[in-house]
């Protein structure tokens, strides 16, 4: 399609916009857009509309077809409502439970959801303000609901927001109610298909009673309280960068037993705009320097950040030399899961039947640390609604004990089906209590886990496309890829090449095989000789290629970390260049 083309396209729906069916702020924000000379805005807002996707919505705010507002908000609330009242037909008390994150307009877009909901019959529990998305996870359980939605956009730069949507096992939707949704949400083709108009008497309003439940439930996870109760004293420095973790983070270290908890000041305030910070995102180092610097002022045992919907949790701790260092993701999910075996087994726990999963694109150390301890373990896709699936499909004969992703997610329970920063804190807590116990600290753990099972660093590189072109940029690239697959990297041949979206797998001598996976997915892997795995794939939430890259190495000793590290970081270059990137 041509410039001009697709110009005349956006501009035939844009000017759809400026009826009456439209509020006056959208009405100027568009006829701004149809105004300006420079035609890119207008494009980007309206060249196509905001997909409700497989999770549900993330976007840009604002007026358009290709932006969230309260009419893409609305379209998806009416599609998921008429999904539910089609696939409950006859039930009498459907309901659904509707939460928000700190984000500008959360609560707008929480309340519009509500009353539509509740304008299709649908009963509706109305969080009273924000609240960590692990949260409507385990009220949609609890509460028997048949849905449910969160709007937050995690980690998403201040501009974004989004809507996650759940189903009646308090896991984000998969087949076949993804597509169900999806069909449903196609046919809201008119603001005048969405029901706006609310039915109070079907809007219920709750808030810590919820709390009260799922924090006594979450403290049922500690492993060894003893520990905790010897190290009361623990300092722990925590933030929830302007989000939602502060509602409850604190409250459940304290009910732990931690009585030394230092929540960063300045980030204890709500905030859409995230003053504070570039990127509230626990996973980039900057979004850590208040808390860090706080902990150095207070010698501090511990740093901990959870995301603005506190579903992922980012770590910091002191290294050899007493500096502090951020941990990965990778690692964190190593970490947990060792503690986890580790002392369940010390303790008598186990009962033979325990599993954990991590996914693909996740640290193959994880694998050996559950071989080497007789635990099963299972690979699954990128994002927790698939551990959450698998969960699933156990529940009742296996008993899930953890579960991990790269980008710092972690789930230490099965009464949540998403990954929860509220657990994950203050089991890190404990874990690092349990180091100072032995007189160690967390980066000592992760050496003897190194020692123990090798090393390995992994990175994950981001190229950011933004926008129509790069969308079509990042197309180009997977179809290259494909096409062109590396021979190489780093210098080491690539040995088994694994391809998701057909669901296969060519060894090196060429032999193909099937991959066991339960549908397709954008994703290719590639297996070297010496133990290098790259994985790539498009975002599913942002305008970025993602490639995912673990280097093995060697580490005889834990002064070796530095030397390994180096030596890692150097191919990780190599294996850059191999990729073109």
């Amino acid at each position: 399609m041509g410039n001009e083309e697709l110009i005349k396209q956006c501009t035939e729906k844009a000017q759809k916009w400026l009826t009456p069916a439209y509020d006056a702020e959208t009405q100027a924000e568009v006829k701004a857009m149809l105004e300006n000379p420079d035609k890119t805005p207008l494009i980007d807002a309206f060249y196509k509309d905001l997909e409700f996707g497989t999770g549900g919505l993330r976007g840009i705010m604002g007026a358009g077809t290709n932006r969230m507002n309260i009419y893409t908000v609305g379209a998806a609330t009416q599609g998921l409502a008429n999904y539910l009242n089609k696939c409950f037909a006859g039930k009498p008390d459907i309901a659904v439970v509707v939460g928000h994150d700190c984000r500008n307009n959360s609560r707008k877009f929480a309340e519009i959801s509500a009353d539509i909901f509740s304008a299709n019959g649908i009963k509706v529990y109305l969080f009273d303000d924000m609240r960590p998305t692990p949260e409507m996870s385990f009220a949609i359980r609890e509460l028997g609901c048949q849905s449910g939605i969160n709007i937050t956009a995690s980690h998403n730069p201040k501009e974004y927001n989004g809507y996650k949507a759940y189903w009646d096992d308090g896991a984000q939707v998969l087949a076949p109610h993804d597509k169900g949704i999806i069909d449903e949400v196609l046919k809201v083709t008119s603001v005048e298909d969405i029901k706006f108009q609310g039915n109070p008497d079907l809007i219920q309003i709750v808030g810590k009673d919820i709390d009260d439940i799922y924090l006594e439930k979450v403290h049922g996870i500690s492993i060894d309280p003893e520990v905790i109760r010897r190290q009361k004293d623990l300092k722990i420095v925590y933030t929830p960068i302007h989000g939602t973790g502060m509602m409850l983070i604190p409250q459940a270290l304290k009910q732990w037993g931690f009585e030394n908890v230092h929540c960063v000041p300045e980030q204890m305030v709500k905030s859409g705009d995230f003053p504070t910070v570039i990127s509230p995102n626990p996973e980039n180092a900057e979004a850590l320097t208040l808390a860090i610097n706080l902990a150095k002022e207070i010698d501090g045992d511990i740093v901990m950040a959870s995301d603005p919907d506190a579903d992922r949790v980012g770590m910091a701790c002191k290294d050899d030399k007493g500096e502090w260092v951020l941990i990965n993701g990778n690692q964190t999910a190593l970490i947990f899961l060792y503690y986890i075996i580790k002392n369940r087994i010390a303790m008598g726990k186990m009962k033979g039947n325990e599993f954990i999963v991590k996914t693909i694109v996740t640290t193959e150390l994880i694998k050996k640390v559950a071989d080497k301890n007789n635990i099963k373990m299972l690979d699954c896709y990128t994002g927790f609604k698939w551990i959450a699936r698998e969960i699933r499909l156990r529940e009742g004969q296996e008993q899930y004990i953890g579960g991990g992703e790269e980008s710092y997610g972690f789930l230490a329970e099965d009464f949540v089906r998403d990954k929860d920063a509220v657990s994950a804190c203050t089991l890190l807590a404990e874990i690092c209590a349990w180091a100072k116990d032995q007189g160690k600290t967390l980066y000592d753990i992760l050496m003897e886990i190194y020692l123990e099972y090798g090393f390995s660093k992994e990175t994950t590189v981001n190229v950011v496309k933004p926008g129509k072109t790069g969308a079509d940029e990042i197309k180009a690239m997977m179809e290259n890829f494909r096409a062109n697959p590396p021979q190489e990297l780093g210098g080491s041949k690539v040995v088994l090449a694994k391809d998701y979206q057909t669901l296969k797998a060519t060894a090196g001598d060429g032999t193909v095989t099937d991959i066991d996976m339960p549908t397709t997915s954008n994703v290719l892997q590639y297996f070297t000789e010496d133990g290098t795995k790259v994985s790539v794939r498009p975002s599913g939430t942002e305008p970025k290629i993602k490639f995912y890259m673990e280097l093995p190495g060697e580490m005889k000793c834990p002064k070796c970390y530095a030397a390994a590290q180096a030596e890692a970081t150097a191919k990780i270059e190599a294996v850059k260049k191999s990729l073109g990137i």
